[in-house]
C-alpha cells in the first residue's frame, strides 16, 4: 500500500510541473492509452488548471479503437510503430500540441510475442516524436502503475527539451 502511494505522490509532483510547463507556453496535452485504460488521463486531469491545457485522451484498449479512431495501421499493437501512430492520432483527433501514448502487455501472459511488462510509451511534442520501449517487472497492477509514471515522466523530460519561443 505504501508503495502505491509513494508513486501516486510521484506522479503527481510530475503532473505539477507538465501543468506549470503547459500553462506557461500555452501549451493543450493530451492523452493515447491502451494498457493503462485511462490511468494517466486520470493522472494529467489532476494537475492544476487542467482545465485550461488537459484537451482529453483516447483509451484505445480494443486494437480496433486505434485503428479506427486514432488512424494507427492495422498490425501489431504491442510495438513501437503502433506506439508513435497513438500520440499523432489524438493529436489530430484534439486539436493538442503535446502528447503522450501507451502499448503494451500488462500481463500475466505474453501478448504478440511479447513478454508480459512490455510497454512501449511515446510522446509528440510539436510534431516530434519519441518512443521508448519499457521491460517492467511485477503483477498487472504493478506493471499498470509503472507505465503511469513512466509516462507521465516521459512527457515531462518532452516537453522540458521544448524548445521555447
Amino acid at each position: 500500500m505504501s508503495v502505491v502511494v509513494q508513486q501516486d505522490a510521484v506522479v503527481g509532483d510530475v503532473v505539477e510541473q507538465i501543468a506549470s510547463i503547459a500553462a506557461e507556453r500555452s501549451l493543450t496535452v493530451a492523452c493515447a492509452e491502451s494498457l493503462t485504460a485511462g490511468a494517466i488521463a486520470s493522472a494529467l486531469a489532476r494537475g492544476e488548471g487542467a482545465a485550461s491545457w488537459f484537451a482529453g485522451g483516447v483509451v484505445s484498449y480494443m486494437s480496433e479503437v486505434k485503428f479506427q479512431v486514432l488512424g494507427v495501421a492495422e498490425g501489431p499493437v504491442v510495438t513501437a510503430s503502433c506506439a508513435e501512430e497513438m500520440p499523432r492520432g489524438v493529436n489530430a483527433l484534439l486539436g493538442s500540441r503535446a502528447s503522450v501514448a501507451v502499448t503494451g502487455v500488462g500481463g500475466p501472459g505474453e501478448e504478440e510475442g511479447e513478454p508480459p511488462g512490455t510497454v512501449f510509451i511515446a510522446t509528440c511534442v510539436e510534431d516530434r516524436i519519441d518512443v521508448t520501449r519499457h521491460l517492467f517487472e511485477g503483477d498487472p497492477p504493478s506493471v499498470l502503475e509503472q507505465t503511469t509514471a513512466a509516462a507521465c515522466a516521459r512527457l515531462l523530460d518532452r516537453l522540458r527539451a521544448m524548445p521555447t519561443l
